[in-house]
């Protein structure tokens, strides 16, 4: 609530930056719209902002949580990501100007979010009829996007759909999914895209980051991979492993 009422302050005394483009910063202007009907109440933004941070810390925290899996399992991407983290930020922190050279560490992102990424269906009204491939969809009805199910089909990312690859992430989203935009899509698609997806990123590359510049990491035999649907897609048991400090 200080935050918002702060926010407010700002854009009246005009000193907040990039108003209208931060999710906060639209709010407040819903908030203080002059048309009656536009405006947001203060019950509706405290919610919207309760659910903005709800969300945010649910899906980053799985996120990371799969992502140092997956790097304990395979070694070999863990050192790569390893050295190039070093390379960029040596012993220092991450700052935005490195975070924007990282290559491997959104490879690897990437991928775990295609493997892991958000496990319900994304709903869609059919505006108007429309043909989809031969499929005759009509107006005024609800379909559902299983993102899951586009993540692991295997006419998009072929037989080896359910094994652990980066590189296909190389050259970047576009080329690895043939430039067809519904092939992955963690954060939503189109207008309702998640307006959180680059301050997801940018902190899973930054927990990363830190967490290769200190340990080494490796899967605890006590681990049972065990997925569950819960908001995001959790570990039911956890994520056991163990970190090694580097010399």
């Amino acid at each position: 609530m200080e935050i918002v009422k702060e926010r407010e302050e700002k854009v009246v005394s005009g000193e907040a930056d990039n108003y209208g483009h931060d999710y906060l910063g639209i709010l407040v202007n819903a908030y203080r719209d002059s048309d009656e009907k536009n405006r947001l109440s203060m019950e509706d933004l405290v919610d919207e902002c309760k659910l903005f941070f709800l969300a945010a810390q649910a899906t980053v925290n799985s996120l990371i949580a799969w992502s140092l899996m997956c790097l304990a399992i395979h070694e070999d991407w863990q050192e790569k990501a390893r050295r190039e983290v070093i390379e960029i930020f040596g012993n220092q922190n991450p700052d935005s100007e490195g975070i924007a050279k990282l290559k491997i560490i959104p490879m690897i992102i990437h991928e775990t979010e295609r493997l892991y990424g958000q496990p319900n269906p994304l709903m869609r009204k059919v505006g108007r009829k429309a043909r989809v491939r031969g499929l005759v969809l009509p107006a005024d009805i609800d379909i559902r996007l299983a993102t899951i199910a586009v993540h692991h089909d295997p006419q998009l990312w072929g037989d080896d759909v359910h094994l652990f690859k980066p590189e296909r992430f190389a050259e970047g989203i576009a080329k690895a999914t043939r430039n067809n935009a519904a092939a992955f899509f963690p954060f939503g698609l189109g207008p309702r895209t998640c307006v959180g997806i680059s301050f997801a990123n940018a902190e899973a590359k930054i927990a990363l980051s830190m967490i290769l510049q200190r340990y080494a990491i490796s899967l605890s035999p006590a681990y049972v991979h065990s997925p569950q649907v819960h908001l995001s897609l959790r570990p039911r048991h956890g994520i056991q492993v163990m970190l090694h400090p580097l010399q």
